[in-house]
């Protein structure tokens, strides 16, 4: 076995990298970091990059105060880099794409990431509903390709889902389980179909409790209410939303409809809501005031 693939055992690669080092690529960065990976994420500019490095540093900060880790924070950063230049993968064992839910967008930065990558490396999307086997379609090695799908929050969700493409090759189902739980997360492995498991069924919660909202059945708070008391959800759909940002979850609901029907159709207010900018927690308004 190569040296590329001798994590394939379900150990976490010693080297890893993700391209886009915002909220989700900040907080998978800072997963792998502390649990043993050196981490290089790689954003579009300088700026950008400035970010991301904040954001991850940020993480690793909290973690220590917390005695979550036994290193310290030198050593953790030792490991960790930024970069704008896709050829800083080149040692990479796995790459985990997490740029917006943008399709033309996906397919140009993975097949950019891939030509940097050894014919071994896995390369991933963080994806949250687009199609892993049709992304996959557009790679040369279609078989070292799968979704990883990470949950907002990265650092406090306990969930990975692990979606599997038509091509995807068997053996990288058993070492994504070992991924999943050296990083101290459960995976849920699911064949590729639009929205998956988590998406499918979060975004139908959601655009019910938003036709509620519109249909003045009860306020945007009554309704998390009713799902965080009444079903134990650790945040109800409406504040999710705004967590998640209003202009993902719109994305993710016409993907929806226009696969698989009708009962994905966006409310207007959604679509209105996302119109005026009011996109939740990053522009301070959505469903709630920030």
């Amino acid at each position: 076995m190569s040296e590329a693939t001798n994590f394939i055992d379900g150990a976490l690669p010693a080297t890893m990298g993700v391209l886009g080092g915002g909220r989700m690529g900040a907080g998978i960065a800072h997963g792998f970091l502390v649990s043993g990976s050196a981490v290089t994420v790689v954003e579009r500019d300088e700026e950008s990059a400035k970010g991301a490095y904040e954001r991850v540093v940020e993480s690793v900060d909290k973690s220590i105060a917390r005695g979550a880790v036994s290193e310290t924070r030198e050593q953790l950063l030792a490991r960790f880099a930024v970069s704008t230049n896709y050829a800083d993968f080149a040692s990479a064992q796995l790459v985990i794409e997490a740029v917006p839910e943008i399709w033309d967008l996906k397919i140009s930065s993975l097949q950019a990431v891939e030509a940097e990558l050894s014919q071994d490396a896995v390369l991933a999307s963080n994806t949250s509903s687009l199609s892993v086997s049709g992304m996959a379609e557009k790679l040369a090695r279609p078989q070292n390709f799968l979704g990883l799908h990470f949950f907002n929050p990265v650092p406090a969700s306990t969930l990975i889902e692990v979606v599997i493409g038509k091509q995807t090759k068997p053996q990288l189902v058993d070492a994504s389980r070992g991924w999943v739980s050296a990083l101290g997360k459960t995976a849920v492995v699911v064949n590729d179909a639009p929205g998956f498991a988590s998406s499918r069924l979060g975004v139908a919660i959601a655009l019910e409790a938003m036709r509620m909202v519109e249909e003045g059945v009860a306020s945007a708070e009554d309704i998390d209410n009713a799902m965080v008391l009444g079903y134990k959800h650790p945040t109800g759909p409406l504040k999710t939303t705004d967590i998640v940002g209003l202009d993902v979850r719109l994305g993710i609901a016409e993907y929806l409809h226009e696969t698989l029907g009708d009962r994905f159709a966006p409310p207007q207010i959604l679509k209105d809501l996302v119109a005026e900018g009011k996109l939740g927690r990053k522009t301070g308004q959505g469903f709630y005031t920030w």
